[in-house]
């Protein structure tokens, strides 16, 4: 994978909320689901990068969708959030101790957890902020598992069409 500095992460930054809003949103498959895919840039940021700069390019994500959706700062708190725990989320689905490892390290069952855990939380803490009304929680979470099933296709997509080979 190309070398990332803060320029290009800016630009992917850029290009996934472009992406997100002016495409994916306009998608509502089953008439209401629309895949989430900008939470890819957290999934995959390399973890040996400084993690004050990540933490503040996962706000800056989530605050450039939630400037287009109206949404208040949910998503730049979900986002945030699952880059906060990304390590714990990482090391929880894969059962790694050691700090130096990569996506080709892991096993394939080990990397979909990792992803589908990453996207459930965040579509989680998403529509939970959202909705906020405890007498939907059964409508509020067939909605988030849907989200993240359709969302995991689309970045498994993503995964296996850019080959993820950097290391973590």
């Amino acid at each position: 994978m190309i070398s990332r500095n803060l320029v290009s992460d800016l630009a992917l930054i850029a290009l996934l909320t472009a992406f997100q809003i002016f495409i994916l949103n306009r998608i509502a498959l089953f008439g209401k689901y629309i895949p989430v895919v900008y939470p890819v840039f957290v999934m995959f940021y390399p973890f040996f990068r400084n993690r004050y700069q990540f933490l503040t390019l996962s706000f800056l994500l989530g605050l450039s969708i939630d400037a287009f959706l109206y949404t208040w700062g949910i998503n730049a708190f979900a986002t945030t959030a699952i880059a906060y725990f990304r390590t714990l989320i990482f090391r929880t689905s894969t059962d790694t101790t050691t700090d130096f490892f990569s996506f080709q390290s892991i096993q394939w069952s080990q990397f979909l957890f990792f992803i589908f855990s990453s996207i459930f939380i965040h579509q989680l803490l998403v529509q939970y902020i959202e909705f906020f009304k405890f007498e939907r929680f059964f409508e509020i979470l067939l909605n988030v598992t849907m989200t993240s099933i359709i969302s995991f296709v689309f970045i498994l997509a993503y995964a296996l069409a850019f080959k993820i080979k950097q290391k973590v």
